[in-house]
């Protein structure tokens, strides 16, 4: 499941040469909840994360525009500090000096107009987006209304349907945009967008942007799923090493378990509301990609493997040696059964009192740390990369991501999304807050957040290979459904073969 932070409603992901993109979040209600503010940010100042599932894989190959929609893994592009990503050799350069005049010389007599931005980034992240439109209006004179809701997912379908649609919405699944064409209101992008997003993703995030063969949407930004939070004072002082493969953690896990202080090396939590159990699919989507690998994950989501084949079977097996481990979890909490009603938000906090070691949860995570704990590799809070199982399958990272999505071919609109296709913007706005983009003209020394830098590095790694979040992509009684549930119920004691049967059996058919 694609998911955020309590004050953070989307994820934020990086350069990737083969990301298959990702980036955030959920919501049940239907009932209106969007807010207005003009550009500089979004005036929502709801903090509970918004909820949402899918149901497409989206993977067709791009034939309007957009690049080839390679269903391969392993990742391409390499950053440097100095001068954006490189793809097979080529450095992408960046358009700081040209973006503006080919706006102005492509959509011009535009300034005066405005433009509608919706999406689910609420609170903080929010405000963040909505000043990152700051140089767009500068440029263009076009005034950006930046809307938040936490209902996003609901009322964007709503407004779609109802042809009340914004004219842009930044969507955080495949599936949702899926749902949204079939409206028939979503407009594809400009032939300048169509070339930069060639000339800026690699296929394997791009094809995200695709359905039913033609290329609709931007990708915007993403998030790494595939970290381990910890305190790096916490193991210096026990001089305990962050491990680099998965035995090397079981390793260390137990070590942690065996230490006289009695603290556990694992916390955890699943609570989120109508959302519960969604960080549980996380783990799972992790194990299978790195234990039956990329192949399987990939015939995982459209159920062509399904959960009780051996392959899931064993990654729920492995998820259980951990989470189901009452001499590893669920620490400064409680017991196993605790972690199906800790709040996901809270369930990494004991790392800062000392009464965790260790917790898997995206780089959005780092937003709910209290009291501005300094996140440094020598910090109070830090990330590592959740570690391979064996040598298979390269660098598997698990990522989320939005896409920008427009409804209206006004020339202000086109002009808005061109803006956010380039790398001025990806820069732009890694500079100003915790964002990152699978652009591969974004450079890593405007990557100002340690984690951010740190995401940016593992999906930069040529050894990496990208798979969007699994859930967000299989058909939301299923993603956002039984395997919410079900998981949920296997933590609390249920069967490990009765939990995949049962969501096998939730499966749509026909």
């Amino acid at each position: 499941m694609s998911r955020m932070s309590t004050s953070k409603a989307m994820g934020t992901i990086a350069g990737i040469g083969a990301l298959a993109l990702v980036i955030t979040a959920c919501g049940s209600s239907t009932a209106p909840a969007a807010s207005n503010s003009s550009s500089g940010g979004s005036s929502s100042t709801s903090s509970a994360p918004a909820a949402a599932s899918s149901a497409s894989s989206a993977s067709a190959p791009a034939t309007s525009g957009g690049g080839a929609a390679s269903s391969g893994g392993a990742a391409s592009s390499v950053a440097s500090s100095g001068g954006g990503a490189k793809s097979g050799g080529a450095a992408v350069g960046g358009d700081d000096a040209t973006y503006c005049d080919t706006i102005k010389k492509t959509w011009p007599n535009i300034s005066g107009k405005t433009v509608s931005v919706y999406s689910g980034v609420i609170g903080s992240e929010g405000a963040a987006m909505g000043k990152s439109f700051d140089d767009f209006t500068t440029c263009t004179g076009v005034k950006v209304n930046n809307n938040a809701d936490k209902n996003f997912e609901q009322q964007v379908l709503v407004q779609a349907r109802s042809g009340n649609a914004p004219n842009v919405a930044i969507v955080p699944q495949p599936g949702l945009l899926a749902q949204l064409v079939a409206t028939g209101k979503v407009v594809k992008p400009p032939q300048q967008t169509l070339d930069n997003i060639t000339k800026y993703w690699s296929g394997s995030v791009s094809k995200y942007g695709i359905v039913n063969g033609t290329m609709y949407s931007v990708p915007f930004d993403a998030s790494v799923k595939s970290l381990v939070w910890y305190s790096p004072k916490m193991f210096a002082a026990k001089g305990y090493k962050v491990p680099t493969t998965w035995d090397e953690m079981t390793a260390l896990s137990d070590k942690i378990a065996a230490d006289s202080s009695g603290v556990k090396p694992w916390c955890a939590g699943v609570e989120s509301g109508t959302a519960t159990g969604w960080t549980a699919t996380d783990w799972l989507e992790e194990a299978v990609l790195r234990q039956a690998g990329p192949d399987v994950y990939d015939q995982w989501i459209s159920h062509k493997v399904k959960f009780s084949d051996p392959q899931i079977a064993a990654a729920l097996a492995s998820v259980g040696k951990i989470w189901k481990n009452p001499t590893y979890v669920n620490a400064g909490i409680g017991d196993v059964n605790s972690i199906a009603k800790t709040a996901f938000a809270d369930a990494g906090l004991p790392i800062q009192s000392g009464k965790c070691y260790m917790m898997q949860q995206a780089s959005f995570y780092e937003l709910n740390f209290k009291n501005n704990p300094k996140v440094a590799p020598t910090g109070d809070i830090y990330a590592f990369y959740l570690p391979v199982m064996n040598d298979k399958f390269g660098k598997p990272v698990e990522v989320a991501g939005s896409l920008v999505t427009a409804f209206s071919s006004q020339p202000q609109v086109q002009a808005f999304q061109y803006y956010l296709s380039t790398a001025h913007y990806a820069n732009d706005r890694a500079k100003q807050s915790a964002f990152i983009s699978a652009n591969k003209g974004l450079t890593l020394a405007n990557v100002t957040d340690p984690i951010q830098q740190l995401s940016v590095k593992i999906i930069q790694d040529p050894q990496t290979v990208a798979r969007f979040d699994a859930s967000d992509q299989m058909p939301a009684a299923v993603g956002s459904g039984a395997e919410w549930s079900q998981l949920t119920a296997w933590i609390t004691g249920q069967s490990d073969a009765t939990t995949l049967a049962q969501i096998d059996a939730a499966w749509p058919t026909g």
